[in-house]
């Protein structure tokens, strides 16, 4: 006969085999906390509905206090062959104050429950990561301010393109990580809504006050349907999705963080603390957490394309599939949270090789479309004007010069319509100070940015 909690029906023991592969206390057990507090308050909606006395409420908490206490000490042990923390949770309270401490499940499912867990347990993690994401931005905005004048080149297919500021650079990447948040906060608002209530699919036949059960568990909003309620895992593929982007973001950003600081760019030099070295070449200091901060990205992804995969066939209502819900979504948690922070970090101790950088935005004729504008403003049509600077292109190819060092006489022979002034316009700083639009590189338009930015950090809710 099975000894099992919910062995009633069954005449033989669970296979060995089947026990060990069905069993999850090995990654749930990181929700006892919110399994403890969950049921906490689901006793006292026993006793509200009157399925509870109070001295039975009373005894029920005190048992599930002490087993908090015990779990988060280490005193007590899991066993693994009760399947998961639930049913560990129950049998402990069971053993410390006897048959009362099997009336705490009454009207409540392990389908409603974990869905109501991992609902918990999601809204304190992203809320985790929002401040995670906050922080990096403010270490963005201290660079960027700190290296307000910095020149460097901006890239299209990774060729050099037009100069810009490191700090209109480094802005890119705060875009993306407001972004990121908005995200996460959308993903926290499908995820605050309370399961539980809902049973194994279809209700509970008590009276169980749910908006009391809300209130008390932290939740906003109650589910509407328990057939969903209970199969819903939206929420969490929601909070994978957000994560992915944000893990794309990074790897972009620990890319570009590879390249700038190779010998050939020499834009960046990266804190030792923050490198490692080779174990044959002993010159070598490599930008290994960049590099895994870029890697971890496909882990990221695959725990996205793994919980969309487990739901896709479902029906309703709950199935065992979803048991494999929590591996990808600890994992991407855990995943996501250390890469925000160590790349913090990383960033925030590198050095800004400046000299290099402007070096770098001198050379390639960055301020050919400049030229091709000044050319406009004096009535060419622009693909005339493309075509003319192109051929001046050239010809300084061909000679071995930068733009900037033509002369009006040589500017001439390609087009009469240079005049004296046109010199002005081909350095790097006049080619910046020109893209003076809302959300354009010049400086002005950068410090505005910041200001905005800070402002928005200091109304931010995380």
């Amino acid at each position: 006969m099975s000894d099992k909690p919910w062995g009633g029906r069954f005449k033989l023991k669970l296979a060995a085999e089947a026990e060990k592969f069905t069993s999850s206390i090995a990654y749930d057990c990181r929700l006892f906390k919110v399994d403890l507090v969950q049921s906490i308050a689901y006793a006292e909606a026993l006793k509200k509905a009157k399925v509870l006395s109070d001295a039975e409420c009373k005894k029920i908490i005190r048992g599930l206090e002490q087993i908090m206490s015990g779990l988060e000490s280490g005193r007590i042990k899991y066993r693994t062959d009760l399947e998961d923390i639930h049913m560990n949770i129950e049998s402990l309270l069971i053993e410390r104050i006897g048959d009362t401490g099997k009336k705490l499940h009454t009207g409540r499912s392990r389908n409603d429950q974990v869905a109501t867990d991992i609902r918990m347990y999601l809204k304190y993690e992203i809320t985790e990561t929002l401040i995670q994401i906050r922080r990096l931005q403010e270490v963005i905005l201290d660079l960027a301010e700190k290296n307000i004048s910095v020149i460097m080149p901006g890239y299209t297919h990774m060729q050099k393109a037009q100069p810009v500021l490191l700090s209109h650079h480094l802005l890119a990447y705060y875009e993306m990580f407001q972004r990121d948040k908005e995200r996460f906060n959308q993903a926290y608002s499908r995820t605050d809504v309370l399961p539980l209530g809902s049973g194994s699919l279809s209700g509970t036949n008590f009276d169980l006050d749910r908006n009391f059960l809300a209130k008390e568990l932290g939740f906003s909003k109650i589910s509407q349907n328990s057939l969903d309620a209970v199969s819903d895992r939206d929420f969490a593929i929601d909070y994978l999705s957000a994560a992915a982007q944000t893990a794309m973001h990074l790897s972009r950003f620990a890319e570009e963080i590879v390249l700038w600081s190779t010998a050939e760019f020499d834009f960046i030099e990266l804190s030792d603390a923050y490198s490692t070295g080779s174990s044959l070449m002993p010159q070598k200091k490599n930008p290994d957490v960049a590099e895994l901060v870029r890697g971890k990205s496909g882990r990221v992804y695959g725990n996205l394309v793994a919980l969309l995969t487990i739901m896709k066939a479902q029906p309703l209502a709950y199935n065992r599939d979803m048991q494999e819900d929590k591996e990808a979504l600890f994992d991407t948690v855990d995943t996501i949270k250390s890469c925000l922070g160590v790349f913090k970090d990383m960033l925030n101790s590198a050095k800004i090789n400046k000299d290099s950088m402007k070096k770098a935005a001198s050379k390639g004729y960055l301020a050919a479309t400049d030229l091709a504008y000044y050319l406009v403003r004096q009535n060419v049509p622009f693909r005339q004007a493309h075509e003319i600077v192109g051929k001046i292109v050239s010809y300084c190819e061909g000679s071995n010069m930068e733009l900037e060092y033509l002369s009006l006489k040589q500017l001439k022979e390609f087009s009469d319509k240079f005049g004296y002034d046109v010199q002005r316009i081909l350095t790097a700083e006049s080619s910046i100070a020109s893209k003076d639009g809302v959300g354009g590189t010049a400086a002005k338009r950068v410090k505005e940015s910041i200001t905005r930015a800070r402002t928005n950090l200091l109304h931010d809710k995380t």
